[in-house]
């Protein structure tokens, strides 16, 4: 992997005040490429994609015994960096964009604010460069669209509103957390072919946070699977349907699936996890 954008290691993220740990010492490391990371609600995925944008709460402390982003020591970083480098080199896509944009402002203002607060350019600059982002990612009409609000738009144009805010600076990473959780079956194979789409023309690095594992594997190309805080499997994402490690492999057979309706889903077996483990 060359031009690595993040590197994480002995990554802990605890309680502030506490020994309790959320994560507890994964290492991995980002390139230009599409890294999924999958796991249970629960098992610090989203966490781990919040110290990486130094979104963590107050009562969370981030302790690594490394930690850049774009070859930038972040640990030690006040505010103003991480206001620098929020926006511009690394952004993020949330789950649900009626709760993620602003209910008050037009469109066309909230996809602009990230080039006001990064870049030098003029208001008309701006407004053509609005225009172009948000026809790249597949919304028409872009000049009526901007003057519209956050409620006048569907599920699948509000994501893809989403994206154009996080791509417009021309970041070098985009973490997308649960980016089609929020939206109807047809529209999520929609917005995540476009977010691969983007991903590969921009040259850039994806860290998906997903459930689907089905999607996962189809546009992937690595997976690091969490339980528990820790990081227990890496693997192809085209190795999926085969994976060897108990959990990833529990996880893969409770996809929803039309010919398993009725049956009981399986059940991770401790032990197992435990022999495993302690083998590998």
């Amino acid at each position: 992997m060359t031009d690595t954008l993040v590197t994480a290691k002995n990554l802990n993220i605890s309680l502030t005040n506490s020994d309790k740990a959320l994560v507890k010492g994964i290492d991995f490391s980002i390139g230009r490429e599409r890294v999924a990371l999958v796991g249970e609600s629960g098992s610090g995925k989203s966490l781990t994609a919040r110290s990486l944008m130094g979104l963590l709460p107050d009562a969370l402390t981030v302790d690594a015994q490394e930690l850049k982003i774009l070859n930038r020591d972040v640990q030690n970083f006040r505010v103003r960096q991480w206001n620098q480098l929020r926006g511009k080199d690394v952004t993020m896509v949330l789950q649900d964009p009626k709760y993620a944009l602003n209910p008050t402002h037009t469109i066309g203002r909230q996809v602009e604010e990230p080039l006001i607060l990064h870049q030098k350019l003029s208001r008309r600059q701006r407004q053509q460069q609005v225009e172009n982002m948000l026809d790249a990612v597949g919304l028409k009409n872009p000049k009526q669209l901007k003057k519209m609000y956050p409620h006048q738009l569907s599920g699948g144009m509000g994501q893809r509103v989403m994206l154009a805010i996080a791509l417009i600076n021309d970041p070098q990473l985009l973490i997308a957390d649960e980016p089609t959780s929020a939206l109807d079956h047809a529209v999520r194979d929609q917005v995540l072919e476009l977010i691969y789409q983007l991903v590969e023309q921009r040259n850039m690095g994806l860290l998906l946070i997903s459930h689907d594992l089905e999607q996962v594997a189809d546009y992937s190309e690595r997976v690091l699977v969490m339980y528990q805080g820790k990081i227990v499997d890496r693997l192809p994402a085209q190795e999926l349907p085969n994976a060897q490690h108990p959990y990833t492999k529990t996880l893969w057979s409770c996809r929803p699936n039309r010919d398993k309706r009725g049956q009981s889903l399986p059940v991770l077996d401790r032990a197992k996890l435990e022999e495993f483990d302690e083998s590998a």
